[in-house]
């Protein structure tokens, strides 16, 4: 499949569309970095600030004023890994790592936008906006139908400077319409929500170098994400079970989103929760329905993996 899919969960979307064998589509970070050298560099976080003429630097370079925005350079297993708000000198004093920066903390919508590009011009945006939890976790993904025409003015003017040349999908993350992250790639979390065709079109970018998809139908969707404890060893639902949840009117698709043959650890995953599994809908009730039966499912999966005391008192033969 010369769409280079990482997870087998978001294989579903792919399975029998047509790709010619020497084509390659990156869906995940480090493909994206590999396959376009030119253009790697804007996974250093810091070189798109500077790029923005935002107030940036590594740690050691002491902010002028606080709070700023603190996180690596570089992170290509996502998840916002590392990331913090630093408040004071003192703050910022206990808490400078090798590697890591900071930039302005923005307020505003955060704002995911994919973008299909053409010798470095947007064709097509599409805009995702989450319903935030604590931890770094979001309930809820918004697929929005209707434009952000700041963001698409600021990116669009940003990749004409930034990535002429270049053809295939963007990620954008602003806040405030300030890009925050970009990816060589797309979100590969609710293709089935862009509309039918959509990966059809996605081929034809990569294969011909040209942007054809009609987008005259699209709608808002809804990226629903389940949440489990960490320190839990789950197992996948039952294959039947997911099967009859799928077929709920106004379900796109349900993923059940980790390796039950791995360990928890083994796992990106944001320091809230365990992601279990995400439902896509165009109806929100519907999805948020199917959650709830999904989470009941995984009751019987669950094995609470031993702490640290647990293992010691086995070790010494102890009662747990």
């Amino acid at each position: 499949m010369p769409i280079c899919e990482f997870d087998p969960w978001r294989m579903q979307y792919f399975e029998g569309v047509p790709c010619p064998p020497e084509v390659r589509i990156p869906t995940e970070d480090g493909d994206a970095w590999s396959w376009y050298p030119r253009y790697n560099w804007v996974y250093n976080k810091l070189a798109v600030a500077e790029s923005q003429d935002l107030a940036c630097a590594p740690h050691g370079i002491d902010p002028p004023s606080f709070p700023v925005f603190s996180k690596p350079i570089y992170n290509m297993r996502g998840m916002g890994a590392g990331s913090r708000v630093l408040h004071s000198a003192k703050d910022y004093k206990h808490h400078q790592r090798p590697g890591h920066m900071w930039m302005p903390l923005f307020a505003g919508e955060h704002v995911s936008s994919d973008v299909a590009v053409v010798d470095g011009e947007a064709k097509w945006w599409r805009h995702v906006i989450g319903q935030p939890l604590e931890g770094g976790m979001f309930d809820t993904w918004t697929i929005l139908a209707e434009a952000r025409p700041e963001i698409e003015n600021y990116c669009g003017t940003w990749m004409r400077e930034h990535l002429a040349g270049y053809t295939g999908m963007v990620n954008f993350e602003t806040m405030g319409a300030r890009i925050i992250e970009a990816h060589l790639r797309f979100a590969d979390q609710w293709p089935d929500l862009y509309g039918a065709g959509w990966v059809e079109a996605l081929v034809r970018l990569y294969a011909e170098g040209v942007w054809d998809f009609d987008d005259s139908g699209r709608r808002e969707g809804y990226s629903v994400v389940l949440f489990g404890a960490h320190g839990v060893q789950f197992g996948h639902p039952p294959e039947d079970t997911v099967d009859e949840l799928r077929e709920t009117p106004g379900v796109t698709s349900i993923q059940i989103t980790f390796h039950a043959d791995r360990p928890p650890a083994q796992h990106s995953m944001p320091p809230g929760g365990f992601r279990l599994g995400i439902v896509n809908c165009w109806n929100l009730e519907a999805g948020r329905s199917v959650r709830e039966k999904l989470a009941l499912s995984f009751w019987s999966t669950q094995e609470l993996l031993p702490s640290r005391d647990r293992k010691r008192k086995a070790k010494l033969g102890a009662p747990l």
